[in-house]
């Protein structure tokens, strides 16, 4: 056993872990700070975070992990209060088109700051900065040109290659295991802009309540962590979803289902995408109301949600109701193309 007081290496937090022991917070901080310090070998790396899924990951572990990489990220600039990010873990295997990058765009249509943070593709066939390229956003958007993108759009994206790039020590181990490890839950818990409210879609339906609590540690206001019946990181329209709900410091598990939004119910391959240029297509269709059933309605739940977490809607029906009105006034459409705009001549300007 590990005593408190000799610093813990990855070979000690290994054997605790093929223990199952758990870490402490700060000895899980500390790991952290090995990896993101490139200490650690890729099997090291391995190994522990293997072992960590198959003990389960608590919360002072996760918790501890993401304060850790907090530490070693680079940061925007901005006022946090009432910054939403939609940041999920990905990981469900399931090939679905860019649901919380369209939500967020939305909810920014609302009059919500949204800072988003995301990643390329690590399960699905296009990740957040993937769809957004194809889009014709620039992705590539240093610290300064996100917080004056922000400012001027009131929505911003922030490429978490640029702004982790520390988890360059990870990436092998990541990508030979194959696996969902919890850095899958990292990247949704370290928003560089420090984002104080959030949805964030989870593949494991067991930890809605886990993350939603780390939320609360790291200082998150209001959130909403959930994970479908049928394994979506969305709120489905197939299936009841799971919801874990951060506010005012507690958190609350609940189901809901489609139709307690005022939705119908679609099979779930009815929400299946393709490549960046296809998922591009469907989210350019839902925007000019081409595009209606089952991509509109997925959508809806997701983005009424944000609008909720946001504050801008008292519950969960009326956010759904408020992104109905921002897609056919056409104000998603505006803030999409605002944000194409401003990204170019931002990455003009200062490249």
């Amino acid at each position: 056993m590990t005593n408190s007081l000799t610093p813990i290496t990855m070979q000690s937090a290994l054997t605790k872990l093929i223990g199952s022991e758990h870490l402490s917070r700060e000895e899980a901080r500390s790991v952290m700070d090995i990896i993101m310090s490139g200490e650690a070998t890729p099997v090291q790396i391995a190994g522990v975070v293997t072992a960590l899924r198959m003990k389960g990951e608590t919360k002072d572990e996760i918790t501890g992990f993401a304060q850790a990489m907090r530490a070693h990220s680079s940061h925007v600039q901005t006022e946090q209060e009432g910054l939403l990010d939609t940041c999920g873990t990905g990981g469900s295997g399931i090939h679905k088109f860019n649901i919380s990058t369209s939500s967020a765009i939305i909810a920014a249509a609302a009059g919500i700051r949204v800072a988003k943070h995301g990643n390329r593709a690590m399960s699905g066939k296009a990740g957040s900065a993937d769809v957004l390229e194809a889009l014709g956003v620039q992705i590539t958007l240093t610290p300064e040109q996100a917080e004056e993108c922000l400012k001027q759009v009131g929505i911003c994206f922030m490429f978490a290659q640029l702004y982790h790039p520390s988890l360059r020590h990870a990436s092998v181990p990541r990508r030979e295991l194959g696996i969902r490890t919890i850095f899958n839950m990292l990247g949704p818990l370290t928003n560089p802009a420090g984002a104080d409210r959030q949805l964030i879609g989870l593949y494991d339906y067991k930890k809605t309540d886990t993350v939603a609590s780390v939320l609360a540690e790291l200082g998150v206001k209001r959130a909403m962590v959930v994970s479908s019946n049928d394994g979506l990181d969305e709120i489905s329209i197939s299936a009841p979803t799971r919801v874990s709900e951060l506010r005012s410091g507690e958190v609350r598990t609940y189901e809901i289902t489609p139709e307690e939004l005022g939705l119908t119910r679609y099979p779930i391959s009815e929400v299946l995408g393709g490549d960046p240029a296809v998922n591009a297509a469907i989210i350019r269709g839902i925007f000019s109301g081409e595009q209606c059933g089952a991509y509109r309605d997925i959508v809806l739940a997701n983005a009424g949600a944000c609008i909720y977490v946001g504050g801008a809607a008292a519950s969960l029906t009326d956010g759904v109701k408020i992104a109905a009105d921002m897609i056919d006034s056409g104000l998603a459409e505006q803030k999409l193309l605002g944000l194409i705009q401003t990204t170019g001549e931002l990455t003009h300007v200062f490249g």
